[in-house]
């Protein structure tokens, strides 16, 4: 059986992963200041974070159309697929995979939706494992992505409560209070909620703490060290966490700047990472 896999660009995949698993990512779309982008088109990673704290109006995102996913999955099965896999970033937290669960209703079944329940490389690195097992079949690459993600942990210290305020992802007075304690949120997403579990007052402390969260996470498969537009902090992060667990580390490590879908409601200067245990 061949398989063909889709996801979308929350996936967070480099694109040389992308190429190398011949993976169908669907662009998630960013508003910004009334003009619709592509995710990862129109307006780069970098300069998204740069101007973020300045914009007139605060960016919006949406998930791409029931047709897009459609002509997604009627290409794999034109170009030789006998089945499509389509996994997604969390249901709780976008339309997306609700979205595919409804352009898949027109190839009966052939083609089976996932949620991740997750999102960035904790999506992605589901992705990788449905790509790798592949060849084996269906139920092998199914499999492959239940054991991922009961292996996986996503952490981050976001910079600030303003932007989860403002995307409205959390009551407005908590947001203010944050604020004005200049608290540093950090936050465990798992079973496709985001769950606040430290909150600290300043980069260090929630550098430090985030660093107490990497070291429990015992041996790992995979590891992926996230930011939004913090490239430095992310650095000094990793040099910490190969120079005190190079044992328990995989030979790849991904260093990814945050798709600014996800960045829009994070906002910029936050650090995380996303592991897969052994």
């Amino acid at each position: 059986m061949k398989l063909g896999i889709v996801t979308d660009s929350t996936c967070d995949l480099p694109q040389v992963l992308v190429e190398q698993h011949q993976l169908e990512v669907v662009p998630s779309i960013l508003i910004l200041e009334g003009q619709e982008y592509l995710d990862g088109s129109g307006v780069s990673r970098d300069e998204f974070y740069k101007r973020l704290p300045n914009f007139k109006t605060h960016p919006t995102t949406a998930a791409p159309s029931i047709g897009e996913f459609a002509r997604r999955y009627q290409k794999l099965l034109d170009n030789g697929c006998d089945h499509v896999i389509s996994i997604h970033a969390a249901g709780t937290l976008t339309s997306m995979v609700n979205n595919a669960g409804q352009a898949a209703k027109e190839f009966s079944d052939r083609v089976t939706v996932i949620d991740s329940l997750s999102l960035s490389l904790g999506l992605g690195f589901q992705v990788l494992a449905a790509a790798e097992s592949a060849e084996d079949g269906l139920d092998a690459a199914l499999n492959s992505i239940e054991s991922t993600r009961k292996r996986l942990r996503v952490f981050a210290a976001l910079d600030t409560m303003e932007y989860l305020r403002r995307s409205g992802r959390v009551p407005g007075t908590i947001a203010l209070l944050g604020s004005l304690l200049s608290i540093k949120p950090i936050v465990e997403l798992a079973d496709g909620e985001v769950k606040a579990i430290r909150a600290v007052r300043t980069t260090k402390q929630a550098n430090a703490r985030m660093m107490s969260f990497m070291r429990t996470s015992g041996s790992l498969e995979r590891l992926a060290i996230l930011h939004t537009g913090a490239e430095a902090r992310a650095r000094e992060f990793l040099n910490q966490i190969m120079n005190e667990m190079s044992q328990s580390l995989p030979r790849d490590i991904l260093m990814v700047n945050v798709t600014t879908v996800i960045g829009t409601h994070v906002g910029p200067n936050a650090l995380g990472f996303a592991v897969v245990r052994k």
